[in-house]
Parts: C-alpha cells; structure tokens; sequence
C-alpha cells in the first residue's frame, strides 16, 4: 500500500521554511526607514479654509485643553468644550480639530444636535512632532469660533504615510 504523501508545507520541515521566510520578510521591513510626516502648516490653512469656507475664525467661545508638554506624542488626552446654551437658535452644530504637522490635518469632526446637552468632546490623538492644535466649532448661526494650543513633543508619533 502506497504511503500518502502530506500536502506541500504540512510538514515540519515545510512549516520551518515558511515561518523563517517570513521573519525574514518582517526583518526587513523593521530596518527601513520610517518617512517623515508630509503635513505642514499649509495643508492645516487650507484644512481650515475648507472648514470655514471665506467667513471669519473668530477667537472665543471654545476651549481646547490639552498638555502643553507631552512625553509620548502616540496618546494625548485632547478635550473640547464650547461655551453654548445648546438651543434651538444657539448651539454647536459641529465641532473639528487639526493639526499642523500629522499625515493627515483633520484629526476628528464631530456633529452635535440639540439633544447633545452640552458642546464638549473627549477623545485621545497622536502627534507626530511639536505643533500647533486648533479646535473649530461651527455654530447654528452660521460663525466660527476657535482656541489653539502650542504642543511641545518629545516623543513623536504618527510616522505613516498618508492615505
């Protein structure tokens, strides 16, 4: 009776081959370097211009709290809050952030509706590298309000290549 041979790379032997074949690949991958974050302060004027359109950004109204010191740029605690009575004719219709040195300018935009209560938002971002952070809220009115903060980091983060 003939012995039935296993399928290619069932065996032992054929498993080894594959496991080093791929440590190798992820070996190399690992040495080559990283690319910079292509973000500039640019890209967030023109994030920001698209945002508002040609209405004004007018300074006030928001809150934006985060460290000014980060140790770490991979988790940030970042807060957002808008001084709003979050009525039928006065209230937050949206609230975004951008940032000017990540792959990407839009870190998060988030739509508010009146039964959200209060204009505040609470998440954790990344930073690539000191840079400046600047929370926007659209109000029901048709205005723009915003609060920057200057972010010094020592530790970046977001080293990816933008989508």
């Amino acid at each position: 009776m003939p012995v039935d041979e296993p399928p290619m790379g069932a065996t032992r032997r054929g498993f080894l081959i594959g496991a080093a074949g791929l440590a190798g690949g992820v070996g190399l991958v690992s040495v080559l370097p990283a690319r910079e974050a292509r973000a500039t302060p640019a890209a967030m004027q023109a994030a920001i211009k698209k945002l508002v359109g040609g209405k004004p950004l007018r300074k006030g109204k928001v809150t934006l709290d985060l460290p000014p010191i980060v140790e770490n740029g991979n988790t940030v605690s970042l807060d957002v809050s808008v001084d709003s009575p979050m009525t039928f004719n006065d209230h937050v219709k949206a609230i975004h952030v951008v940032n000017e040195k990540n792959p990407q300018p839009n870190v998060i935009s988030a739509r508010l509706g009146l039964r959200a209560g209060q204009a505040k938002l609470a998440t954790r971002i990344r930073l690539a590298d000191s840079q400046t952070v600047m929370a926007i809220a659209e109000m029901s009115d048709g205005t723009f309000w915003s609060d920057q903060v200057e972010v010094i980091v020592t530790i970046a983060a977001c080293l990816e290549d933008p989508v």
